[in-house]
């Protein structure tokens, strides 16, 4: 059953304000994912300090495991701080979040190796990572929501597009120090204890957008819904009342998010551990592809704003099915950094189809009492089962000998999230955003 709220203008809201909160909501969602990033980026550096010694790949695996961990929590986050942000506003929602990644950052900051405090140091790298899935479940929701209702209706597509623009960047920034600090420290350094550095870092950064996110302005749509409204954000209430909604943003979200952590998180690894690439080549590689690739994303956005959002995601569905196996058979195969370049460009582009307006086109299917939880529960939940075992499931493929596994997997899943893409409706045409 779904709850109208007459359009109401922003009238107390000036373009500035607007604009304010914006670039307020989204620095902070730039710490929050530079904090969950900068685990993978230095996975190749703290594996080795934390798990019993074995062959590379073993230790990626291990390490890919924990990581997969994190993402188990998501959901129970997403469920937890939905709720919270549909209850108590979106910006209580963003604050909250942001301070559980602070916590799991200092903690992996300051916890001893395997070799000083044995089973206990992998013991507390999992507590840190499952406080960061919690943060992180919570945050994806509540950022999508702040910045899709914060912006106007003629350009939501436009602005919600800089979730993205500042996800990438988190990830960009991780890779930056990792660039630096490769440049000032020696590879012994950097593996017995320069690792320590980013996530020390990401605690402080983290500590000063508690204090941004605390001035932010609440949004009209939250104003709008009444109390008793509020009241009604359930997990069950949203599986009840709005069941195609959620089970659609799940599937819409299963091909995207698999396809966008093969070509990010995982893509670094890849090119060191099968195609051959130095860790500094290959961190050059994706850095740049990752730098070109954000700043696409508002121009999509913007796009979609004009032609919708439909067409954009269904070019990602296509061109994901036809080139995903070509450009990562391609890549296992290349030794010229400049063709490896290209390829990762390639299926970054194709991948901003569906990454660029997603968090907007999940926002505009639900109404504001209940739309922070419909948006970040299905999203997690199609998170931990296909973006977060990502890496986990190409490294398992690769040691049982049966790496281009991946590549169909892959393939396979944006497929079938093309089929939702084509049978959906275009959201621009029927949001339930109604303030402008």
């Amino acid at each position: 059953m779904h709850t109208h709220i007459s359009p109401a203008p922003n009238s107390d809201l000036s373009q500035k304000s607007r604009l304010k909160s914006i670039i307020g909501g989204s620095a902070g969602n730039l710490v929050e994912w530079y904090d969950w990033y900068v685990y993978s980026a230095f996975t190749l550096y703290f594996a080795p300090i934390f798990f019993p010694s074995g062959n590379a790949t073993a230790q990626l695996l291990s390490a890919a495991a924990v990581f997969a961990v994190g993402f188990v929590m998501r959901p129970i986050g997403a469920w937890f701080m939905g709720i919270y942000a549909d209850r108590h506003g979106r910006k209580a929602g963003l604050t909250l979040s942001v301070t559980l990644m602070c916590l799991g950052s200092l903690m992996i900051a300051v916890t001893p190796g395997y070799q000083s405090i044995g089973i206990a140091a992998p013991a507390i790298l999992v507590l840190a990572r499952l406080l960061q899935g919690v943060s992180v479940g919570g945050e994806y929701g509540a950022s999508a929501t702040y910045l899709s209702e914060m912006a106007g209706k003629q350009r939501r597509g436009f602005f919600s597009s800089f979730q993205y623009v500042t996800l990438i960047s988190g990830q960009l920034l991780a890779l930056v120090v990792l660039l630096i600090l490769q440049r000032l420290m020696t590879p012994d350094q950097l593996s017995a204890w320069g690792w320590r550095i980013p996530f020390g870092i990401g605690g402080v950064l983290a500590i000063a957008v508690f204090y941004i996110r605390r001035g932010l302005l609440e949004t009209q749509s939250f104003k709008n819904a009444t109390p008793q409204d509020r009241a009604k954000s359930t997990g069950f209430a949203l599986f009840q009342h709005y069941p195609k909604e959620a089970l659609m943003v799940l599937a819409l979200t299963a091909g995207g998010t698999l396809a966008f952590y093969a070509y990010t998180t995982y893509l670094q690894k890849f090119l060191v551990n099968t195609s051959g690439f130095s860790k500094e080549s290959a961190t050059e590689i994706t850095t740049l592809a990752l730098f070109i690739y954000m700043l696409c994303q508002p121009l999509a956005g913007m796009l979609s704003d004009r032609i919708g959002r439909k067409p954009l995601m269904v070019g990602f569905g296509v061109l994901g099915v036809l080139f995903t196996y070509p450009l990562f058979t391609a890549l296992s195969g290349t030794k010229d950094p400049i063709v490896a370049f290209f390829l990762v460009l390639a299926g970054l582009l194709i991948v901003t189809g569906y990454t660029s307006i997603n968090a907007v086109v999940k926002a505009e299917l639900f109404p504001a009492h209940i739309r922070a939880l419909g948006v970040a529960l299905p999203y997690a939940l199609a998170n931990t089962i296909f973006g977060g075992t990502a890496e986990w499931v190409a490294l398992k493929f690769k040691d049982i000998g049966h790496e281009s596994w991946f590549f169909w997997y892959v393939t396979i899943m944006i497929g079938f999230s093309l089929i939702v893409y084509v049978r959906m409706r275009d959201t621009k045409h029927s949001s339930l955003i109604h303030e402008d």
